[in-house]
């Protein structure tokens, strides 16, 4: 029984260190996981739930404009190890499956579609004559939305990295993010707080778990190494998604791939190999645990190297 309970303390000091980012030399290289969509779907929630369960720290950005999003509130309330970001959203990439602004379409009618969606892809956003002044309302919208939800929120990034797409669009998410004393998390080759940047989105399947442990073997040791991830448990649900956006999401026979590229991102995550890592290769933080030495008054955008 004395030894159950040794080992059983044991384990919760291990995960106390890992979710305060404390396992490990300090001066270890510091790598910043980001899930990206979460909110979007119940696969994508549970997928974020069950990193959250290892202690492990990371930050979440969460869809404010989609469908499951109160899910996706109530689990991460549960998980002080994880960061909470709004994923600013301006498109609708799915076939079937939309979402639109939460201010409504009439009251933002450059932001949506003949059947009030938001535009699909980045270029039919792009192309739709959409209104500065009408973005500022739905982002802001979704941002109070984020912090009348009772979570944490802690920095704002742009989903399909439209929020950042332009320079004027830039300068309004600097705008917000000033305003509601958020930091700004990239997905660009610009970087507000000298983050490396890496995603695995369009990294194939096959490769994606090798090209990831490669890349976190050999992080930079001078900044924070920021991965974005895409995950989803399998089922159905995700299954179903089809990419409008992105021919490498589906296969050549019109059959979603969406599910299978999530769950391989989930896997690699959960998988022995990486976890052995942390604390020998790199010390593992989120955006609150960043931000704790950062002043987010100032926010200075410098273009940095992308490795994906």
């Amino acid at each position: 029984m004395h030894k159950k309970i040794i080992v059983l303390l044991s384990l919760a000091v291990f995960f106390l260190e890992v979710s305060n980012g404390q396992t490990g030399n300090a001066d270890l290289p510091q790598l910043l996981l980001r899930l990206d969509d979460i909110g979007m779907s119940h696969s994508v929630n549970m997928a974020a739930e069950k990193l959250a369960k290892t202690g492990i720290p990371f930050s979440a950005s969460v869809q404010f404009a989609c469908p499951w999003y109160q899910e996706a509130v109530a689990i991460l309330k549960k998980y002080p190890n994880v960061s909470i970001g709004v994923h600013l959203t301006l498109t609708s990439e799915w076939r079937g499956y939309r979402w639109g602004p939460i201010t409504g379409r009439t009251a933002v009618p450059s932001l949506v579609d003949t059947i009030g969606y938001f535009y699909q892809s980045t270029t039919s956003f792009g192309n739709s004559g959409y209104k500065l002044s009408e973005v500022e309302s739905e982002l802001s919208a979704q941002i109070e939305r984020a912090l009348a939800s009772g979570l944490h929120i802690r920095y704002i990034d742009p989903h399909m990295g439209v929020a950042l797409s332009t320079p004027e669009l830039r300068a309004l998410t600097e705008k917000l993010a000033l305003k509601y004393n958020l930091a700004i998390s990239p997905l660009s080759k610009l970087s507000y707080f000298g983050e490396t940047y890496m995603e695995m989105w369009g990294e194939p399947v096959k490769t994606k778990k090798s090209v990831f442990l490669k890349y976190v073997n050999h992080l930079d040791p001078k900044r924070p190494n920021l991965v974005v991830i895409h995950t989803a448990t399998p089922g159905p649900e995700i299954d179903a998604l089809y990419d409008m956006n992105s021919s490498m999401m589906n296969s050549p026979e019109g059959k979603p791939l969406t599910g299978i590229h999530r769950q391989t991102e989930l896997n690699m995550l959960l998988s022995p190999e990486f976890m052995q890592l942390i604390g020998k290769k790199f010390t593992l933080i989120n955006y609150q645990q960043l931000l704790a030495t950062k002043d987010i008054r100032h926010l200075n955008a410098v273009k940095v190297e992308m490795f994906q």
